[in-house]
């Protein structure tokens, strides 16, 4: 079942979105050689409180396991769903940081990767067009337009370059709950899938693997890395159909004010 939002839905969503993104930059200002990921996920829990606000993935269940953090942090070949814990950052490391906010009855979930330092030309690469698929991506949320456009927009361009646009995992509609119809994949065929609609509310996350496309699971039953152990960048945004196009209600505005200032962190 997909629900369509109103107006006043869509607002407290968006104002959900505004706390994620400055959510993300106070992680971001935090994102340096030696720090741990489970330092960054205590920052994002902390903000995430002090703005009355829950975060999405904490207690999230899924079968029998419980998500027992407010964020998924993926370093490396990680693809998504990494568990914070005394990994330390180093130089060279890319690191996608996934979270979500919830307030006021409804879900905002978004994504960035991270380049710390001196990352090698490939990968950087990498991390820019897996990012600008996901534009590429969002301007079909259309009305009108279907699911296998926003797919075929994102499969197009990355796999141009030869990368790995993986299959198993995707994005989702988004609103009450953190994961809703439809699903919306990473690649598709141009006219294909679920209609979109004004009101529809999806995360729009192109998950893109610098190799190959295929996955495996670790024995926690949550950290998904590339098969071939080659690094892998995530990005993403919930997004609005409106009745002229999409409208981004998540941002990286405030990550990308702590990245131009930062002497650690490349600007993608």
């Amino acid at each position: 079942m997909i629900y369509l939002k109103t107006p006043a839905e869509l607002a407290i969503i968006q104002q959900n979105g505004e706390i994620l993104g400055k959510c993300h930059a106070e992680v971001a200002k935090a994102i340096v050689p030696g720090v741990s990921t489970l330092a960054l996920d205590k920052i994002a829990y902390e903000y995430i409180k002090d703005n009355a606000a829950h975060p999405s993935f904490l207690n999230y269940q899924v079968g029998s396991q419980k998500y027992a953090y407010s964020l998924c942090i993926s370093v490396n070949d990680v693809v998504v769903h990494g568990l914070p814990g005394e990994l330390i950052l180093k130089e060279g490391d890319i690191i996608s940081i996934d979270g979500g906010v919830y307030k006021n009855g409804y879900h905002a979930d978004s994504a960035y990767t991270y380049a710390i330092g001196n990352v090698a030309e490939d990968v950087v690469q990498l991390l820019q067009r897996t990012k600008e698929s996901l534009y590429l991506g969002l301007n079909q949320a259309a009305p009108g337009k279907r699911v296998g456009d926003i797919g075929f927009a994102v499969q197009s361009y990355t796999e141009s370059f030869g990368y790995g646009v993986v299959r198993e995992l995707v994005g989702h509609g988004v609103g009450k709950k953190l994961h809703e119809s439809p699903e919306v994949p990473n690649y598709g065929r141009r006219g294909e899938g679920a209609k979109l609609k004004e009101g529809m509310v999806i995360a729009i996350e192109p998950m893109i693997n610098l190799g190959k496309r295929q996955i495996s699971v670790d024995k926690d039953g949550w950290t998904i890395r590339t098969q071939d152990r080659k690094p892998s960048a995530h990005f993403e945004h919930t997004v609005a159909v409106g009745k002229e196009g999409p409208i981004i209600l998540t941002t990286f505005a405030p990550i990308e004010e702590v990245i131009k200032t930062s002497t650690v962190l490349l600007n993608i």
